[in-house]
């Protein structure tokens, strides 16, 4: 099963180019569900079609979803959000501003998740194409199961315990209610559902596609959305530079715009070097409806077989790799863009904790390397190259 995930900052077409691009998958014979984590749900409007909270059929083997997240959320909060409220109650406060403190903010998109992981073990989809939130809410969103992950399997256990032996206590002395079995019950559950989604969405069927305008502003923030996607190990498989001005007819007004986005694509083959980049041309008027968006993927990605497939497999190896010697190993890890200036290395027990910019990612070593030590880590041609030898104190090493 194929996963395709649409980022780019707001207002680029990204909801567009992944309704289009899943009208094409739909075209082309295979069973294809779009659906979207961004709370502003465009995929109805793109569409043009009625789109409920369950798969809608808007033409042959293509599906729509938005997902109800006041539903999924009172399916995968409700035992939290009691607990919640009980402390709330017992601290006086309104029972609707109580209610409103208790959905979190960014549930919505979490839940999204949560949804694409179901539809995706239901085996009913030859594709599945998620348009995402702009690409600030999406780094924030990727990176969420793996740092749930760090806490529960360091914080959470010990948490646990402690909660457990002085509920008795506390619940006497303080007189607020202590989290029961079936709060911690629902956080695991929530952490290995995340985690499903994360293998899924790292795993070799699954990539971004990265959407962006031909403006210097948006060319930046995309470059740094191909770093940080790396960094967290998910795969980039290309880049849709979408509102390009034709060349063709162009009065004087259009022709400086033409030259201006000349100079900022030719930036764009540059910063992408080795993905794909296609075009979309700026249109007189905005695509609505299954046949137009059709029409518009078919520009976009060109003939088949004249060009890399837009629904192919990705191929080559993912953003993390090891290469073994005789010597030891050497986990290369793709940072495309980033400067040996922009990255930091630091080691705690089995983690290796890489920082770019803004970002951090605890990365769990694989079992041949927790053991080993760090003998020399450097930045080259866009990726971390860490080097690990026999011997020596792992506990916290720093580069």
């Amino acid at each position: 099963m194929r996963v395709l995930l649409f980022t780019g900052k707001g207002g680029v077409g990204k909801s567009t180019v992944a309704a289009s691009t899943a009208s094409l998958a739909a075209a082309s014979g295979l069973r294809t569900l779009v659906l979207s984590t961004d709370a502003a749900h465009s995929l109805a409007d793109a569409f043009g079609a009625e789109v409920g909270a369950e798969p809608t059929l808007v033409a042959p083997n293509l599906y729509v979803e938005q997902v109800d997240a006041q539903l999924r959320f009172e399916q995968s909060w409700a035992d939290v959000q009691r607990y919640l409220l009980s402390v709330l109650d017992v601290a006086g406060m309104d029972p609707v501003a109580a209610e409103e403190m208790t959905v979190i903010p960014g549930a919505e998109e979490v839940l999204a998740l949560l949804e694409l992981r179901l539809r995706a073990r239901s085996g009913e989809w030859d594709v599945i194409v998620v348009d995402c939130a702009p690409t600030a809410e999406t780094l924030r969103l990727l990176a969420l199961p793996e740092a749930l992950g760090w806490y529960m399997t360091r914080v959470f256990p010990l948490q646990r315990r402690i909660v457990k032996a002085l509920k008795p206590i506390l619940t006497r002395t303080a007189g607020v209610p202590m989290p029961g079995d079936t709060v911690f019950d629902a956080l695991q559950r929530l952490h290995d559902e995340l985690l499903e989604v994360r293998d899924l969405l790292t795993g070799p069927e699954a990539s971004v596609r990265l959407v962006l305008t031909p403006e210097t502003v948006v060319v930046a923030e995309a470059r740094r959305s191909y770093t940080t996607l790396s960094l967290y190990g998910y795969r980039v498989d290309g880049v849709v530079a979408n509102r390009v001005f034709p060349a063709e007819g162009a009065d004087d007004w259009r022709a400086g715009w033409v030259l201006a986005q000349d100079g900022v694509l030719s930036d764009v083959e540059a910063s992408f070097a080795g993905l794909p980049v296609w075009r979309s041309v700026y249109r007189p008027r905005e695509p609505v409806g299954v046949p137009a968006l059709t029409a518009l993927a078919e520009e976009v990605y060109g003939v088949p077989g004249d060009g890399p497939d837009p629904l192919g497999v990705p191929t080559g190896p993912g953003p993390f790799r090891v290469t073994r010697s005789a010597a030891g190993a050497v986990a290369h890890l793709a940072l495309p863009g980033a400067s040996r200036e922009q990255v930091q290395l630091a080691r705690n027990g089995d983690d290796l904790v890489v920082t770019v910019g803004s970002y951090r990612r605890l990365l769990t070593l694989p079992q041949g390397l927790s053991r080993l030590r760090i003998a020399g880590a450097r930045v080259e041609d866009g990726e971390l190259q860490v080097r690990f030898i026999e011997g020596g104190d792992q506990e916290q090493e720093r580069g």
